[in-house]
C-alpha cells in the first residue's frame, strides 16, 4: 500500500526482452510406418465370443470359432423313466461385423477334451490356464457332427429407444446327447465339476463358400445380471408328466454362465492382400498402415527426429500430440467401422512393448480414442518425450494396435507418412533464454 505505482514494483530488475519462447512445430518427414502381425491374443472368457468368417475386401479372411462350457443351475431331476424328446441350442448375439447379406453355416461338435478357467487351489493360490487364438479347437472335438444351422446375420433396433436387440439362433441337435444328458448317472451330477468331466462342452465351427462377404458375429453367449446368457435346453417327458390329463412340456436348461471357459480360435489369411508383400517387414516406408483387432495386425511407428531434442537444452515440452488419420474411402467407414480406440505402446531395448507415462498421469489425457468428426486417433505423449529429452528413456518407437482385440472384429487403414493429412506429431514447447 506503501507503492504509488505497483505496477512498475521490480521492473528494472527484469531483463528486457522474454525469458521464455515458446514454439509450435509439425513433424512428419522423419515419421515411418510399417504394418505388422498381432502377437497371439488370449482370447478366453472375452468380454464378447466371436463366431464366423468375413471375407473382407482389403484385410482378407478371418475365420473365428468357439467352444464353451455348459453348466448346470441345479442338480436336475428328470423323474421316473426319463425320455429324450429334442433337444435345442440358443445362441443369442446383437452385433455383426462384415455383410449382412451372406449366408453361412455353423456346425457343432461336441468336446472330447477340457476346456480349463482359472482354479484356486487349496492353498488359496490362483493357476491361470489361458488360452490363445491358435489353440487348436477342432482337434479336442469328436469327429461326429450333432448339429448345423445356415442363416443370414442380421441386426434389429428397437423403433422406440434405438437400442440394438437380440437375435436368436435356434440349433437343433442330435437326439443323441439329449439321450446322454437325461440318463446321465447322479454321480455325474452331484456338482458342476463333475458334471463337466461327464459333459465337457460344445465346438462351434465356422462355414461358408469361398468369395468375399460373410461376417463376424459377437456372441451374447455368458450370462449376466440383465440378461439369461446362451443355453442348450433338453426337452424330456417321464413316468409322471404321462399320467396327467394335461401332459407339461418338461425341459431342463444348461447355461453358459460367467464361470465357464469360453474360447477362440481365430486365423487370419492375409496372401491375396495389397500389403501382403510388406508385412512385417521394414524394406520401404508404408503410405498406408492397417490395423486389425482378433490378433490381427498391427503398426510399427518410427519417429527418428525424436533423439535430437536430447540436446535440445533448457527445454520443456508443454504438448506433443500425435495424430492418425483415417483412410475413410479404403476403410469404407460407412460400410465396416473403425475400432473405436486405438492403443499406442512404447518400445524397449529388447523389442518389448510398454505402456507410456502419459497414459498413468491420465488415460483420457493419453487418448487414442476415435473422433468421428475427422476420423482421427490422437495420443498425448507429453511425458514420454521429456523423458527422452531428458535422458531418462530411449527412443525406439512405437506400436499402434486396437484396443479391444479379443471381444470386437473392427479394422481399419490409416494413412502413412508421406501425404498432406498423414501421420504427423505436433510439438508445443517451451525455450528457456539464458
Amino acid at each position: 500500500t506503501s507503492c504509488n505505482e505497483p505496477n512498475d514494483l521490480g521492473m528494472n530488475l527484469l531483463p528486457s526482452t522474454d525469458l521464455i519462447e515458446i514454439n509450435n512445430i509439425v513433424e512428419k518427414n522423419s515419421i515411418s510406418s510399417y504394418t505388422y502381425t498381432e502377437d497371439a491374443i488370449r482370447t478366453d472368457e472375452a468380454t464378447r465370443s466371436l463366431l464366423g468368417i468375413f471375407d473382407d475386401p482389403v484385410f482378407g479372411r478371418t475365420t473365428i470359432n468357439f467352444a464353451s462350457q455348459f453348466r448346470m443351475q441345479y442338480t436336475p431331476n428328470y423323474g421316473t423313466n426319463p425320455e429324450a424328446d429334442s433337444i435345442m441350442l440358443y445362441l443369442y448375439y446383437r452385433y455383426i461385423y462384415g455383410d449382412s447379406t451372406t449366408t453361412q453355416r455353423i456346425n457343432v461338435y461336441e468336446l472330447n477334451e477340457n476346456l480349463i478357467v482359472d482354479t484356486t487351489s487349496a492353498s488359496g493360490g490362483t493357476y491361470d490356464y489361458p488360452y490363445y487364438q491358435n489353440v487348436d479347437l477342432k482337434s479336442m472335438a469328436s469327429s461326429e457332427k450333432i448339429g448345423e444351422i445356415e442363416f443370414v446375420p442380421e441386426i434389429k433396433q428397437d423403433s422406440v429407444y434405438g437400442d440394438t436387440l437380440y437375435q436368436l439362433l435356434k440349433i437343433p441337435l442330435n437326439i443323441s446327447l439329449a439321450d446322454k444328458l437325461v440318463n446321465a448317472d447322479s454321480t455325474h451330477m452331484v456338482n458342476n465339476d463333475q458334471f463337466l468331466e461327464f459333459f465337457k462342452g460344445l465346438y462351434f465351427e465356422s462355414e461358408k463358400d469361398a468369395g468375399q462377404g460373410g461376417a463376424i458375429i459377437s456372441l451374447e453367449a455368458a450370462a449376466g445380471s440383465n440378461f439369461q446368457g446362451s443355453a442348450l435346453l433338453v426337452y424330456y417327458n417321464n413316468a409322471e408328466n404321462k399320467l396327467k390329463a394335461s401332459p407339461d412340456t418338461l425341459y431342463y436348461p444348461y447355461v453358459i454362465s460367467k464361470f465357464s471357459a469360453r474360447v477362440n480360435s481365430i486365423t487370419h489369411d492375409y496372401s491375396g492382400t495389397s500389403f501382403y508383400p510388406n508385412l512385417n517387414t521394414e524394406t520401404g516406408n508404408d503410405s498406408l498402415i492397417f490395423l486389425q483387432s482378433t490378433g490381427g495386425l498391427k503398426s510399427k511407428i518410427l519417429i527418428d527426429n525424436l533423439i535430437q531434442w536430447r540436446d535440445s537444452a533448457n527445454t520443456a515440452i508443454n504438448k506433443a500430440e500425435l495424430i492418425f488419420q483415417i483412410d475413410s474411402v479404403i476403410s469404407e467407414v460407412d460400410k465396416y467401422a473403425p475400432p473405436s480406440q486405438l492403443l499406442l505402446l512404447a518400445i524397449n531395448e529388447e523389442g518389448k512393448e510398454y505402456i507410456p507415462i502419459d497414459y498413468y498421469f491420465s488415460p483420457l489425457f493419453y487418448n487414442g480414442r476415435l473422433n468421428s468428426q475427422d476420423y482421427t486417433y490422437k495420443f498425448n505423449i507429453t511425458q514420454h518425450l521429456q523423458q527422452i529429452i531428458d535422458g531418462e528413456t530411449e527412443n525406439y518407437g512405437f506400436f499402434l494396435s486396437t484396443a479391444r482385440k479379443n471381444s470386437e472384429a473392427n479394422r481399419v487403414v490409416i494413412k502413412g507418412h508421406n501425404s498432406h493429412t498423414g501421420i504427423r506429431l505436433i510439438i508445443t514447447y517451451s525455450k528457456f533464454l539464458q
